[in-house]
């Protein structure tokens, strides 16, 4: 971690008195307050305190860099018919892959800091007071010029995605030096999680970043045009912690076919020659494939009522992310990532606002 001389002192000084007041440090260290108060206020923008109660951060923090927008959710009552008017029901709520993920590792009780670009509109204030209240660090939310991005989904009468339009402009602004302005974040991460919504350049700052400090990184493809444009940056020089594709990402990622058995892992090898340690491939209904190291294991989705499949991936990386910095092997931390996945299809929200530790264990196999 990088903290000046003085900051170490005043971690030093609340180690020994949580409870000491700013004017009572400035004294032993023969300064001002003010000068102590720029100080703790830099502590917190690095994660070392929580609050303004100098509570010291014991526990490693996620970093998420990535999306952030207003879900628009139309679902049919109907099986959908495409080229007409469908009758149904609409929905607005916080979204984003970055963003959602955010809100899940914070929900089950990770500490975690949102870097992300919004607009300067209502729809912004909307998004950053409501992931703010659900627990997400939300220092290095940058306010854009350009509108809030959107996310348009329509979902037939079963709950799955019929088709999808995003709007990610605001993110397209998200630069390196949004970044760098979280660099001390970042670099003391017990995790960093990168969303394939990023443009490459950004990408590959964070990337270099987190690889200068040692810090494991986890990136989500996205999409397959997502997965295509940032497979050049992957390689040795870049490791990777965990890539998460489905079967069609690891195709743009690889240039392989994904379809059989044998196929998934030749492409998951090629990935692991290249510098990724866990290759985790999403298969829908069939579960998912991790191939790591020690060998490849597929683990079966958690059965569950379909409401809505929004949100279910980004459940299931944040669940996988928490599980992991509690301890847990990757094989047991993707069991989790399931069991959150089946928690969130079952409910008609994006992020369930019920969604606790607890509740997911209920749900483990």
């Amino acid at each position: 971690m990088t903290l000046t001389d003085r900051e170490q002192e005043i971690v030093a000084l609340l180690r020994r008195d949580p409870l000491i007041g700013s004017e009572a440090i400035a004294a032993a260290l023969g300064t001002t307050r003010q000068a102590v108060n720029v100080h703790l206020s830099n502590l917190g923008k690095k994660g070392v305190i929580l609050g303004r109660g100098y509570v010291l951060s014991e526990r490693p923090a996620v970093v998420v860099v990535g999306g952030a927008n207003m879900d628009v959710k139309a679902r049919s009552t109907r099986p959908a018919v495409a080229a007409t008017s469908n009758p149904g029901t609409g929905s607005m709520a916080p979204g984003g892959v970055g963003r959602n993920i955010a809100e899940n590792l914070a929900r089950l009780g990770t500490r975690t800091h949102l870097v992300a670009a919004i607009g300067s509109d209502a729809l912004g204030d909307q998004l950053l007071a409501a992931t703010s209240a659900a627990g997400v660090h939300v220092e290095h939310v940058r306010r854009s010029a350009r509108a809030t991005g959107t996310y348009t989904a329509v979902l037939d009468a079963s709950g799955e995605l019929v088709v999808a339009v995003a709007d990610m402009t605001a993110t397209d602004e998200l630069g390196p030096d949004s970044v760098n302005a979280a660099r001390d974040l970042v670099t003391t991460a017990g995790l960093l999680v990168l969303d394939g919504n990023l443009a490459p350049e950004t990408l590959a700052f964070a990337l270099d970043l987190a690889t200068q400090a040692g810090v494991r990184t986890v990136l989500e493809p996205v999409s397959v045009p997502k997965a295509a444009a940032v497979a050049h940056l992957l390689g040795v020089e870049r490791p990777l912690f965990a890539l998460t594709p489905n079967r069609d990402e690891l195709t743009a990622l690889t240039g392989l076919p994904a379809r059989t058995d044998k196929q998934l892992r030749t492409a998951a090898a090629a990935l692991h020659a290249r510098g990724v340690t866990h290759v985790w491939v999403r298969l829908g209904e069939r579960g998912s494939l991790l191939s790591s190291p020690g060998g490849a294991t597929y683990l079966a989705a958690v059965d569950a009522e379909v409401r809505d499949v929004t949100g279910a991936g980004d459940a299931m990386l944040a669940a996988f992310c928490h599980a992991l910095l509690r301890g847990d092997e990757p094989a047991a931390a993707a069991a989790y990532g399931h069991a959150a996945a089946a928690l969130t299809v079952a409910s008609t929200q994006t992020v369930r606002p019920d969604l606790t530790e607890r509740l997911v264990r209920s749900t483990t196999p």
